[in-house]
């Protein structure tokens, strides 16, 4: 088959199964309804309290990972299910163009969804604030814009690479869900040095006008970059080693 075949096929693999379409489309839903309801009721107070205009603004992004976390996953656990990755594997017998079309598809789908969760919400939350809006002439506010699509697409790679490692989407969801809601503080509590270098904190670091420690923005990207990309060779790796 040809790359574009490959490609094309690994498209509606995701479009016909619900569980990894609905992830995607969770990840606009969710922040929309979230940024709706946050700004709708408490937004002009938090414009008020003097913190980062721009990180604030991006308050939804933290369920919209969660959603683009699920949608890796899902889009990967469907080939273990039911024996379909032998049924992918002899139509497409090169492993490495398989697992390349397939990340290839996740990373496209998530970063398009992700760019556009980003604007909407953006805009969205702004629209709530009157005379304390800001637009994307802020300083940071683009950056953030842009920076929050890829962090989205890299966080839905690291848990495809995991999930073609464990096998699982339920594995990987038991691991990444609590690690980025309860791990990630108590790791900042005991050593904050050590936080900001985890994927979610190094990542989150383009969404803040002026970030304070860490890596920076472009550098925290790159060091979430780095954690997808180890996920996705050991997933690589498995499924070279593996039987189907």
């Amino acid at each position: 088959m040809s790359v574009t075949a490959v490609l094309h096929s690994e498209w509606i693999k995701i479009r016909s199964v619900r569980a990894s379409f609905g992830s995607l489309l969770a990840v606009l839903a969710a922040s929309l309804a979230v940024t709706v309801l946050v700004y709708a009721t408490v937004g002009r107070a938090e414009a008020d309290n003097g913190g980062d205009p721009v990180f604030e603004a991006f308050y939804a992004i933290n369920f919209a990972q969660i959603a683009v976390i699920a949608f890796g996953a899902t889009a990967v656990s469907s080939e273990y299910t039911g024996g379909a990755l032998r049924i992918s594997l002899a139509a497409v017998p090169h492993r490495g163009l398989f697992y390349g079309a397939k990340t290839a598809v996740v990373a496209a789908a998530a970063l398009v969804t992700g760019l556009a969760t980003a604007f909407a919400t953006f805009f969205a939350g702004q629209a709530f604030l009157g005379e304390r809006a800001i637009g994307l002439g802020e300083p940071g506010a683009l950056r953030a814009c842009v920076g929050a699509g890829l962090y989205l697409a890299l966080m839905a790679l690291f848990a495809a690479g995991l999930t073609f490692l464990l096998r699982s989407a339920v594995a990987v969801l038991s691991l990444l869900i609590p690690f980025i809601l309860i791990v990630s503080f108590v790791v900042g509590d005991i050593a904050e040095g050590a936080a900001a270098w985890l994927p979610d904190r190094a990542g989150q670091q383009v969404l803040y006008q002026d970030p304070v420690g860490g890596p920076g923005p472009w550098a925290g990207l790159a060091v979430t970059a780095l954690w997808a990309a180890a996920a996705l060779l050991a997933g690589l790796r498995a499924v070279h080693r593996r039987d189907a």
